[in-house]
């Protein structure tokens, strides 16, 4: 690489300056069917591994320029848990970089603004300890409630406390932030090579990368088809089900067409409005379905195939991509969005198959030499 050593660039002066600007990268013959070229977008690059950190960082950065969140006020949103990692991580900063601009530097050091995740109780438990490590205080909500439960607990805990609630499958800066950096990231990087973006492939969880993404790509490449995935057990875009809604937009009830996916992060068991908007705005071209177990084995070919390790949404959305490059013409370039890291999921199916113990072949290696071996 001609650029290796060069460096990163201009120190950062905090963790939130490193959201974004995350890379694409061509996806082997392995994967990718001949003659098409396919490229990841790889979401684990953000400093806290996801693309929530984009999320949660336009949250904030809005939040500080209207003032409604206040000094030292406590954050608080219902999460899967990424976006739960990335809000509990720029808490511990947001205080400090507001601080600067009110001229108490010195009081932010010892400052930061209390963050409590609600979080259902399915999702992976590294995540809550991820959370817990950056300082957050994670409520865990029954299985029994879907997700639903866990972002109606989050508002009452609001409403009590006087908290500020995130309101990520609602508010407009989630999209935007999308359309301001991912967008454009992917166009650009595109165009250095004088590519042609043909297809877009993602999932969604609360809309927010769809309907900020695909709002800029058709923009400004209006010939790029957006393929938008759900999974083939909880299919309430296709079922063609509206989410009733609470005057503030937040779901009122369950989707009818729910049911528990394997997923993580992705389609909650109602549709955000985030996503409504997007849709309303029929910014996708096709959907696709996926079926049980692809997304688990396409993570699993992407790392060991391509050493990309990504979570399962990422395999789903890269099942979706290679399945629509199967069917696209000769030539075509795709990108999926590859939304976190895999070692986010080691508590879930995703590592099911994979031992922490040695199996025959490697006991067979350790006993090839005399010496160390660890029996069993």
């Amino acid at each position: 690489m001609a650029n290796r050593g060069k460096g990163y660039g201009v120190p950062l002066n905090n963790i939130s300056e490193a959201v974004g600007n995350t890379p694409l990268v061509k996806i082997s013959s392995r994967i990718c069917p001949e003659g098409r070229t396919i490229y990841a977008k790889c979401e684990y690059f953000n400093p806290l591994s996801s693309v929530k950190d984009r999320l949660a960082l336009g949250i904030f950065e809005k939040a500080e320029k209207d003032g409604s969140l206040k000094e030292g006020q406590t954050v608080i949103e219902a999460t899967s848990g990424n976006t739960g990692i990335a809000m509990a991580g720029l808490t511990q900063i947001i205080l400090f970089r507001s601080s600067l601009y009110t001229a108490v530097a010195m009081m932010a050091a010892q400052r930061g603004h209390p963050c409590v995740i609600v979080m259902a109780e399915p999702f992976s438990v590294e995540r809550r300890k991820i959370m817990r490590m950056l300082g957050a205080k994670v409520v865990v909500t029954p299985k029994a409630g879907k997700g639903l439960a866990m972002v109606e607990k989050a508002k009452e805990l609001a409403e009590k406390n006087g908290w500020f609630l995130c309101h990520q499958f609602e508010t407009d800066a989630n999209w935007k932030m999308h359309y301001e950096s991912t967008g454009p990231e992917i166009c650009n990087d595109l165009n250095l090579i004088g590519a042609k973006l043909d297809y877009w492939v993602t999932g969604y969880g609360t809309g927010g990368t769809f309907s900020g993404t695909a709002k800029y790509i058709k923009e400004h490449s209006p010939d790029t088809k957006v393929i938008l995935a759900e999974p083939g057990n909880a299919t309430l875009i296709g079922s063609g089900i509206k989410t009733p809604r609470n005057d503030d937009g937040s779901p009122a009830a369950s989707h009818p067409a729910f049911k528990a996916h394997p997923i993580q992060g992705w389609t909650p068991d109602f549709i955000p409005l985030v996503l409504e908007k997007g849709l309303d705005e029929a910014l996708q071209d096709e959907m696709v379905d996926i079926p049980d177990g692809v997304s688990v084995a396409m993570s699993q070919s992407l790392a060991r195939k391509e050493g990309i390790l990504t979570g399962i949404s990422g395999g789903a959305t890269m099942w979706a991509a290679v399945e629509t490059a199967k069917k696209a013409p000769e030539g075509s370039v795709l990108v999926a969005m590859l939304a976190d890291t895999g070692e986010r999921y080691l508590s879930t199916p995703l590592f099911a198959s994979i031992s922490a113990e040695m199996n025959e072949e490697e006991l067979a290696i350790a006993r090839s030499t005399p010496s160390w071996i660890l029996e069993p």
